[in-house]
């Protein structure tokens, strides 16, 4: 990490919103870093109030309820970068986000474990019909029976998006002595013993116990739906810890009513409550050997503590190098520092001869370029640029009245 004296704008001036309840371990990585100006807060925001919030903050954290909308980002001129504290992005507007220059991160990897362990976890619990004895116990009934209890070693798991949790499902669910088949739009390298089958068609009608680890997207909407249940193996179970829209509900209902399906679990809904205490309904509710948990899946402290690490050290990190390892945004740039020098990022639309404007302004001006680094997406171009310490000021002033410039800013 850089050091703390090398930064061009005071840290404590440097304005960070967390909200969400994000963990103590990300506000103290900021304040190790030298950034004393971090504001915490518990919940989410409407729109309206967040808005009036970003004003003056330069990096915001988020977890899932927070929506980053157009008005948001208009709303935050000096906003550098996005922090989603979780798995997935589909709460920012990313194209606006582009568009506005601020750098998204977030951490695909570091709830994997958590997900993983409870998806096993539960595949135990349904397939001995604990639900069902456990509320018989608390009525004061008792159901000491082996009847439509099995053992988990021998069955069958499909597993539907084989990505980072599903690999690691895969893994978990061997060493029960499980046969692992799985389904993804790409082909994927198997873990162990598991097997690729081309079709979801295949593995709902193959496996006893079906689990859900795709990402939301009008592909995944209601993938699994009326017509697709009536596939399913007559008595298997299926577990959705992903994404909220990808199971039909209401079809769901039928089909566990109807005795095809024998248990599900799900986690994520999709419409869920803004805050804890918050009326909750859903078709499944008062179901037979359903168990139903408030979009806890990767709810652990040591998850917790992992994101909390990795996305507040991709902020510092971008903003003390200018590194966008890791962004959905900002074109991704891993950089070596450079001694004797100040670093300038510059953002700006992608169209041809830029980097030429760029370099023609520069050397009109007797400003030497000691390193440069170039990265462009469909949308905007990243230039790093170390320059001589002595003409950084000049340089960026220059680089400010290039037509294209998005945001500009000297790190050092």
């Amino acid at each position: 990490m850089i050091d703390k004296k090398r930064t061009s704008y005071p840290k404590e001036k440097i304005n960070i919103l967390l909200l969400e309840n994000i963990s103590d371990l990300a506000v103290e990585n900021f304040k190790r870093a030298g950034y004393s100006s971090v504001r915490k807060i518990t919940g989410a925001m409407p729109e309206e109030q967040l808005a009036k919030e970003v004003k003056n903050v330069h990096l915001l954290g988020i977890r899932s309820k927070s929506q980053i909308t157009p008005a948001i980002l208009n709303a935050a001129p000096k906003l550098q970068a996005i922090g989603c504290f979780c798995i997935g992005v589909n709460q920012v507007n990313l194209r606006e986000a582009t568009h506005h220059g601020v750098t998204v991160f977030n951490a695909p990897y570091s709830n994997t474990r958590s997900v993983a362990e409870l998806v096993i976890g539960l595949s135990v619990m349904l397939i001995r019909r604990i639900p069902d004895k456990n509320l018989a116990a608390h009525e004061g009934n008792w159901m000491k029976e082996s009847k439509g209890s099995y053992e988990l070693r021998g069955k069958t798991l499909g597993i539907i998006g084989y990505g980072n949790i599903g690999a690691q499902v895969s893994v978990l669910a061997e060493a029960f002595g499980m046969r692992v088949i799985y389904y993804d739009i790409i082909k994927k390298m198997p873990l162990g013993n598991a097997h690729q089958l081309k079709t979801i068609k295949e593995v709902v009608a193959e496996s006893d116990i079906i689990t859900l680890h795709v990402p939301e997207t009008s592909q995944t909407k209601n993938m699994i739906n009326a017509p697709l249940l009536k596939h399913f193996k007559k008595g298997s179970i299926l577990i959705n810890y992903a994404r909220g829209e990808v199971v039909d509900l209401n079809a769901l209902s039928n089909v566990l009513k109807s005795g095809q399906l024998s248990g599900a679990a799900i986690d994520v809904f999709p419409v869920e409550p803004e805050k804890n205490g918050d009326k909750f309904t859903t078709p499944l509710q008062g179901l037979s050997n359903v168990i139903l948990t408030p979009h806890i899946g990767g709810s652990t402290e040591e998850a917790q503590a992992n994101i909390g690490e990795d996305v507040s050290m991709k902020l510092i990190n971008y903003l003390e190098t200018g590194s966008t390892t890791g962004s959905h945004t900002v074109p991704e740039l891993a950089l070596p520092l450079q001694e004797g020098t100040h670093r300038i990022l510059h953002i700006h639309k992608n169209v041809p001869g830029v980097l030429s404007q760029i370099n023609t302004q520069l050397s009109g001006h007797n400003i030497n370029i000691l390193g440069q680094y170039l990265k462009t997406n469909d949308a905007i171009g990243y230039v790093v640029l170390d320059v001589d310490k002595h003409l950084s000021k000049e340089a960026l002033e220059l680089l400010k009245k290039i037509k294209e410039t998005i945001r500009v800013r000297m790190l050092y």
